[in-house]
């Protein structure tokens, strides 16, 4: 007969609240918002629920530590490991459930770098009683590794970081700029140097003097930064990268104007009122808040077409460079997909595909979808790490050719 849960946990040697706080505790580690109520809140609906059935369990601290749907793959992975045994029911009714060990195999699906960290057992402080020289030596030795820890940050997969290499990369995308070409516009601006003669300024110089001398006044064209518009996927494919790179994309709203950024799954959605906040954690919560397909299935050619009915007049006036971000994946099987790329590819400046994909030597495109896009961009380019995306940066600071002949042939090569 199963007893009251919260007979059990009250029981001397029991452990069950306690190692509920643990749980709590590397999930907070891992990245999910976890405080000491929510622990309090999962033990009340433990208690409500009992101990009977594992899936009660499981879902009873689902609904307290995930609030989105973003979060329920992490969660999923550390209630598997964390409450892993062969008769788990048994070792809950007896309340004596075993700390996680780091000798335990894995088996099932790859743990999540962040998780596994989270996980691992806190090494004690040993070094609290060494003396200064020591200390000093150890920094010394900290500092000759800072170069080569930049290093491997900068060639280190988003999807192979661990915590501390996450918070170091998004960093690092705070401080990174992305310097775009300056094209010239059709207005004109007054230049000494200018090769053309502004007229009516010359004819104000000569009214003002009377007429004896004509002083000709000279302009040029003005020159500015296109619009920069965002597409980026955010299905359940793309979510690792998507969610490093909105760090990127926040950072790059706020270093200069007429940056357009839209997330897209199974619908399209624009977020670039909510990246325009200052701060970063805000801005990422108001962009969870707006969108609703998160991490769910991908509809390219949809939401494509929505962009160029509703949105690509306001946005890609100007000569705009537009940015995709996708790895191609497409749940329609890339219906409708080429018309809507041909039609984006004639609206913009220039239009670079980002695709994650393409980190891997082998990559052939037999995607549909990833066939449909090809023809119709004008570079295709990885991003995956931030060597990537200092590459885009680079490539981004001079005006390339519409079509770029390497790529045709490989395009051709490929098909």
């Amino acid at each position: 007969m199963v007893r009251d849960a919260r007979d059990l946990a009250v029981e001397p040697g029991g452990r069950l609240t306690l190692n509920i706080m643990h749980f709590a505790r590397a999930l907070r580690a891992a990245g999910l918002p976890v405080g000491p109520g929510k622990v309090l809140q999962a033990v009340e609906a433990v208690e409500t629920v009992g101990l009977a059935s594992r899936r009660d369990f499981y879902w009873a601290l689902h609904s307290v530590f995930v609030n989105r749907r973003d979060q329920h793959e992490l969660f999923n992975q550390a209630f598997h490991v964390f409450w892993r045994n062969p008769e788990l029911l048994k070792r809950m009714m007896a309340l004596l459930l075993p700390a996680l060990r780091a000798e335990l195999k894995r088996s099932g699906p790859e743990l999540s770098p962040r998780l596994a960290e989270a996980l691992q057992p806190r090494r004690a402080d040993a070094d609290h009683g060494r003396g200064r020289e020591e200390e000093k030596r150890e920094i010394e030795i900290d500092a000759t590794m800072t170069w080569s820890q930049r290093e491997l940050l900068q060639v280190m997969d988003f999807e192979k970081m661990g915590t501390a290499e996450t918070a170091a990369a998004k960093a690092a995308m705070k401080r990174m700029r992305l310097p775009l070409m300056t094209v010239a516009t059709r207005r004109y601006a007054p230049s000494p140097a200018g090769r053309s003669a502004d007229m009516r300024a010359t004819l104000r110089r000569t009214l003002r003097s009377g007429g004896a001398s004509i002083d000709l006044a000279r302009r040029r064209r003005r020159v500015r930064h296109p619009p920069l518009v965002v597409l980026c996927d955010i299905s359940g494919s793309m979510s690792r990268y998507s969610r490093m790179l909105l760090h990127f994309l926040h950072a790059l709203t706020n270093d200069r104007d007429r940056v357009h950024t839209f997330l897209f799954g199974t619908r399209l959605t624009n977020v670039t009122r909510h990246l325009r906040h200052k701060d970063v954690d805000v801005a990422l919560e108001k962009v969870a808040g707006a969108v609703e397909d998160w991490s769910g299935g991908t509809r390219i050619g949809q939401t494509i077409e929505r962009f160029n009915r509703d949105w690509s007049r306001r946005v890609l006036g100007q000569g705009a460079v537009v940015l995709l971000i996708t790895d191609g994946l497409d749940r329609d099987a890339g219906l409708g997909l080429d018309a809507q790329m041909e039609r984006l590819h004639k609206s913009c400046r220039r239009l670079i595909w980002l695709n994650p994909l393409l980190r891997y030597e082998g990559f052939q495109p037999k995607s549909s979808g990833i066939r449909a896009i090809m023809p119709h961009v004008d570079e295709f380019r990885p991003v995956h790490n931030l060597q990537s995306l200092e590459d885009l940066a680079r490539a981004l600071t001079h005006v390339g050719p519409r079509r770029q002949d390497g790529m045709r042939r490989w395009t051709e090569e490929m098909s």
